[in-house]
């Protein structure tokens, strides 16, 4: 049994210590504040998978932990919000898709460095939040957030953006981002098996490998949601997803 997981998962001991590093930091992070995985673990796993691999890898992994967290506060949910978001997240996560199959591994490594970035940069340089938006905004909330979802592994903080400026309710916000993000998940999961993604024995291998680090993650994360203000953990966060960023950037330009 130790043979056959050696020969589809070929990576050493410090491999594996980083990766589970990696995995950790990341599910801390959506134990926190409910998304960002990709944001913290995919310039960690670039450098042992292409992009077209790490982000099927988390979305089975988000599937699991999107799960846990949407079903204690499912009686929260706002309903005509999330119905609203749905069609254009779907779509969103179907174009994604498309992408994320048909380009090219160096491109995709310098998108996520530039999303990653850009992500980060946007969160440190603006302070203030809209505190009001239309029902109209859910269609690019929705589509932008599902594409970059399926494209990169994280689209959430847009339906943050958007539920947080309709909603007035902190837990109402809360309840509805993690319903729409466990569905989100859902349709990408969907669609990554009809496309044949997790055909490969390696990939469902190596998810099961890491959910324990995945549930570790998740505990140490809500613990930390306990004790941490969500601002300060947050801005720390999003330094280190900077770096991460900017690093993938230099590293397409250096190849």
């Amino acid at each position: 049994m130790l043979d056959s997981v050696t020969t589809l998962l070929p990576f050493s001991a410090l491999d594996w210590w980083v990766i589970g590093v990696g995995i950790t930091a990341a599910y801390v992070v959506f134990g926190f504040a409910g998304f960002g995985t990709a944001l913290v673990a995919g310039p960690v796993m670039i450098h042992f998978m292409p992009l077209s691999r790490i982000i099927p890898l988390l979305v089975l992994l988000d599937f699991v932990a999107a799960f846990g967290n949407w079903l204690p506060a499912r009686k929260a949910v706002a309903r005509e919000e999330l119905l609203r978001l749905l069609p254009c997240m779907a779509l969103g996560c179907t174009l994604g898709v498309v992408f994320l199959l048909q380009l090219k591994a160096d491109v995709l490594l310098l998108l996520m460095g530039l999303f990653v970035s850009g992500y980060a940069l946007y969160s440190l340089a603006v302070k203030a939040r809209p505190t009001q938006l239309s029902a109209a905004w859910a269609v690019p909330a929705g589509t932008v957030g599902g594409l970059f979802g399926a494209l990169f592994g994280s689209g959430g903080f847009l339906y943050a953006l958007y539920l947080n400026a309709r909603l007035s309710s902190v837990e109402q916000a809360r309840a509805t981002q993690s319903a729409l993000i466990s569905c989100s998940t859902l349709v990408r999961l969907s669609l990554f098996l009809l496309a044949g993604v997790y055909a490969d024995a390696s990939l469902l291998l190596l998810a099961a490998v890491l959910l324990p680090v995945m549930a570790l993650g998740l505990w140490l994360g809500r613990r930390l949601a306990q004790r941490l203000s969500r601002e300060a953990f947050v801005r720390v966060v999003t330094w280190l997803v900077l770096g991460s960023g900017l690093a993938l950037v230099g590293r397409y330009f250096s190849s």
